[in-house]
């Protein structure tokens, strides 16, 4: 059963008046749908923000995963991503020892981390202790 769109009523004349009147102090015609084209800011915040502020940055919950396999297990065992904000990826380490040793491995770290998310998504490499 197709439907049929209703039929529109011809406007009555204080309608039409109104119209009249309306575009007449407006000076112009009033528009068919004023809601065209707008578009809540709440679309748009996200695309923003990451265009503006995010396009460089790399998501830390993907290096968070990805860390021990990037590490390998002995070293994904006694470190943990804290933080990977404007380039600079901050471990968490467990000993003093494994800090020294992660310092003469930050390289190959380095190295290993770029492989994986990009050259320019990770610029240093910073060990604290925790």
């Amino acid at each position: 059963m197709a439907m049929v769109a209703p039929r529109r009523q011809k406007p009555t004349r204080r309608e039409v008046i109104h119209e009249e009147l309306t575009s007449e102090w407006l000076g112009c015609a009033k528009p068919l749908n004023p809601n065209k084209n707008v578009s809540a800011a709440g679309d748009w915040v996200d695309a923003i923000l990451r265009m503006q502020f995010f396009a460089d940055s790399l998501d830390e919950e993907e290096v968070k995963k990805a860390w021990k396999e990037i590490a390998g297990d002995f070293i994904g065992a006694n470190t943990e991503p804290v933080s990977a904000k404007e380039g600079n990826l901050i471990l968490r380490v467990t000993q003093p020892a494994m800090r020294f040793h992660l310092e003469q491995m930050k390289p190959d770290l380095l190295r290993r981390i770029r492989e994986r998310f990009g050259e320019d998504k990770i610029k240093s490499v910073r060990f604290t202790l925790g």
